[in-house]
């Protein structure tokens, strides 16, 4: 239990300590009470961090570690969202881990933020770091049965430092209007039609 508490709120990779910060991983995600990061619903705030947006970018931006094919919706409200698709997909910046649909929790329902993290992103000024593999793999070794992942260790790659690399990421306006365009009828209904003839 010391560990997952450490977890869930440190974040730093230092000597002796074995396991990623965790962020994203609550109870209403995983179906299930008892997760590292606790409820949604008591991490959400009516307002975020002045520099959020940057915190979401900065989360788009982590390196993909494990890639799933499903496809989710907003626990709280319902709706699709822009990482619905693969949305519990984890990703890392090599000190902390967190879900893909993290930046929408973020974004949308301005989840409360560990400090740790906060000064840990703004001290790397919101650019993602490459991960030296061979010093990661132990701490994800470490923090991937704490998510429900055993199966995914031990970290296997071949590179021996993984680079961030650009990713398409739909922004949250983008989706928000392309949503809107779906619900938006088409052709011609606001032209009066002809009568039937019977």
């Amino acid at each position: 239990m010391a560990a997952l508490a450490s977890a869930s709120g440190a974040g730093r990779l230092v000597e002796g300590e074995a396991v990623l910060g965790l962020l994203g991983f609550y109870d209403e995600l995983d179906n299930h009470s008892g997760q590292p990061n606790g409820s949604i619903r008591d991490a959400a705030r009516p307002v975020g961090e002045p520099d959020e947006a940057d915190l979401v970018a900065y989360l788009d931006a982590g390196h993909v570690l494990i890639d799933v094919m499903e496809a989710g919706h907003d626990v709280i409200t319902g709706s699709a969202h822009r990482h619905s698709p693969g949305c519990s997909s984890l990703v890392t910046d090599g000190t902390w881990l967190w879900r893909q649909d993290f930046p929408h929790y973020l974004e949308t329902h301005h989840i409360s933020l560990p400090e740790t993290f906060l000064e840990h992103v703004r001290s790397l000024n919101y650019q993602m770091p490459a991960i030296t593999v061979a010093q990661f793999a132990p701490h994800y070794d470490e923090t991937m049965p704490l998510v429900g992942w055993a199966s995914a260790v031990p970290w296997r790659s071949a590179a021996t430092t993984l680079v961030p690399e650009p990713r398409a990421v739909t922004s949250k306006a983008q989706f928000d209007a392309a949503m809107q365009d779906q619900d938006r009828p088409h052709g011609g209904w606001g032209k009066r039609r002809k009568s039937r003839k019977s």
